[in-house]
Formats: structure tokens, sequence, C-alpha cells
């Protein structure tokens, strides 16, 4: 009886102990899919969220003797206009200046920008200025594509480099003719609401993929409200704003940025030759594949010598100068060749290679040639 009772506290004791077990696996694989989710906010944006170019055209003024030409008539004729606004009657033939010149501005207005923002720009040298060293801008306005003033831009430059000739000697550093302006343009006009009155919004991935947009709808159905989102196609998800939050959906917007999702990822491999920068998932897969990777350096070298016959005592007539060269080709192969058999991640390959003391860029040439043998299941990008 004893005995049958222990059996039975043993039992109760292995399945508790069991039962704490599964629930801690649980709780882990809680915690790695809540490590791996990634808010809304993050993965893309609303549409109609976008910054609107703006563009003008100014005059920048105070360059010592860098601006543009006299004969550019395009200068002489915006600096006459200047004039004429102050009441001061020049012709664009009278003026002569070398210490002004034209420029384009350019500026980005944000979509949620507000009356007196500020907002950096740049200033681009339109004419035959040598540097905008030193200069200002005076008083620009700043159009967008529909041709209404958003924006005044004023102020003194700041350029990266410089240009100094003198003689036929020209010294320069960067590109003295392109200078910007932080916070140089103030916004005049503010950009009308793009999600006032309206029932349903529209969230844009910034990487297409259906698999992550339909996780968005889920995720956002399950944690904000049933029935709210659906996903369009790979890249929009449609959500429908609650009558409760129609009258503030700020409060509803910052509800969805904060939803936790798992995003789908694709296979991608980037490879930049100019730089030997590899760049890949660490859970980009390859098939079973063997690389073989030999090194056969050949060098060339060249003697060259003279032959003066004129250290000869009365040389003969066909006896002249000679140019002599002595070529010397090497050879170097090394003795074993790398071979790396991979059946598992790009990571596991790489490193593998590595191993072998294999450089960047035949690494690079590896990976092309195993992409090209059907081994790698992802996308190859080479910058």
């Amino acid at each position: 009886m004893a005995h049958h009772l222990f059996r039975i506290a043993v039992s109760a004791a292995c399945a508790v102990l069991l039962s704490l077990g599964c629930s801690g696996f649980a709780s882990a694989a809680t915690d790695t899919r809540a490590a791996e989710a990634i808010r809304v906010k993050d993965l893309g944006k609303m549409q109609g969220w976008r910054d609107n170019a703006l563009i003008g055209y100014g005059i920048v003024t105070g360059l010592a003797g860098t601006g543009d030409s006299p004969t550019n008539r395009t200068t002489r004729q915006a600096l006459a206009n200047v004039f004429s606004q102050f009441n001061l009657t020049v012709t664009a033939d009278q003026v002569q200046s070398r210490n002004v010149a034209v420029v384009m501005v350019t500026s980005s207005l944000p979509t949620f920008a507000r009356e007196g923002d500020a907002l950096d720009v740049t200033i681009t040298s339109a004419g035959d200025a040598r540097s905008l060293v030193g200069g200002a801008l005076l008083l620009t306005p700043l159009k967008a594509a529909n041709g209404r003033v958003y924006a005044l831009a004023q102020g003194p430059l700041t350029v990266g480099g410089y240009r100094y000739d003198a003689n036929g000697n020209v010294v320069q550093k960067n590109h003295p003719t392109v200078g910007s302006i932080p916070n140089g343009a103030n916004v005049e006009v503010s950009l009308p609401g793009t999600q006032e009155n309206r029932r349903s919004i529209t969230f844009v991935l910034q990487d297409p993929d259906y698999t992550t947009a339909t996780r968005v709808a889920a995720a956002i159905n399950s944690q904000v409200g049933e029935g709210l989102a659906e996903a369009h196609d790979a890249a929009g998800i449609d959500i429908q704003i609650p009558e409760a939050f129609r009258e503030r959906p700020v409060a509803f917007f910052s509800r969805l940025e904060n939803v936790l999702v798992d995003p789908d990822r694709r296979a991608r491999v980037i490879i930049n030759e100019r730089t030997g920068t590899i760049v890949s998932g660490g859970d980009v897969r390859i098939s079973q594949v063997a690389v073989s990777h030999g090194d056969l350096r050949v060098t060339v070298d060249a003697d060259t010598s003279v032959s003066q016959p004129a250290l000869l005592n009365r040389p003969g007539q066909g006896v002249r100068t000679a140019i002599v060269t002595n070529s010397r080709v090497d050879v170097n192969e090394p003795q074993g060749t790398g071979f790396v058999s991979a059946n598992n991640t790009v990571a596991d390959l790489v490193q593998s290679l590595t191993r072998l003391k294999t450089n960047t860029r035949d690494i690079i040439s590896i990976l092309r040639a195993v992409k090209a043998a059907g081994a790698l299941h992802a996308e190859l990008i080479v910058q």
C-alpha cells in the first residue's frame, strides 16, 4: 500500500515538473516571438503621408569676385529686377558685378508642417559662378508643383568647399557651387490635414509583401478591433475607423502604430563590389553545393639595360647603342585547393570560406557562382 502511494506521489511530482517545464518552454517561445515582433509604424506609413518638393529661383550676393560673369544676361536681368523693387532704375546692361550669382533653391515640406516651422534649404548655382563661398541668399519664395508659395528662404550660405584661382593656378576642394542654409526657410502656409473627417484609411507597407500585409491586417483585427482591417493588395491594408474614434482619430492612429506584427522577411543577399561588402540575412539558405577555390598567380618582370658602344675604343660602323630587355616569368600556384561543401545557410558558407582565408572579392565571386548554379535561394542584389 505504501509502495503504491509512493508511486502515485512520484507520478504527480513528475506531472507537476513536466507542466512547469512545458510552461517554461511556452513562455520562452512567447518571449522569442515578442522579441521578433515589430510595431506597425516601423513597417510603413499612412497613405497620403509624404514630403512635398519645393523649388525657388533666387540670387546670392556678397561673393568675392567669384559670381557669374558679366556676360550672363540672366544674372544681370535678375539683379536689375531686384533694384527696381527698391525704386532704383538700373538697366540690365548697366549691371557689371562679379559678386552676384543666380541660384536655384530647393527644400522639402513635411506632411505635418505648420506655419513658422523652419526648413533646411539647398542652393545650387544656375550660372557660371566659380564659388558661392561667403555669399548670402536674398529673400526667395519657394513654390510647390501647384505654383503656390509655401515657404520663404533667406540667409548666409554654408559651403563645404572652396575655390581660389590666380594667374592660372587653381585650388579647389569639393563642390563650391553648392551650398545649404540650415533652417534657412520659414513655412508660410501649412498643409491641410490629410486624415480629417474620414471613415477609413489605407496603411502602405514600405516593402510590399502579401504575407506581411495579411499578418498586419490580422494583428490589427486581433489587437484593436475585429473586422477593422483587410489586406487590399501586397502593399495596402484598408482600415475602418470605428465610430467611437471618428471625432478623435489621433487616438486611433496611436493604437494602430503600436500594434505588434511579425513580418515576413524576403531572402536577400546584398553585394557591393566597389567596397567589397556582403550583407545577408542569417537564415538565407542554400542547397547542397560544393565549392572548389584555387589561386594561380603569374608575375612577369622585365629588366631593361642599355649597351653603350661609346666605351669601346674605335667601335665599328655597325656598332651602336642598343636597349636590351630581359623578361622573367614566375608562376606561383598553392600546393592545395580550398574545398567547401555546404548545405545550410549563407552565413555558414561565408564562415567556411573565411577559415580558408578567402578574401572578400573572391567570396563575392563564389556567391554569384552559387546563385548561377541554382543553389542560392535568395535574391542576389549587386550594387
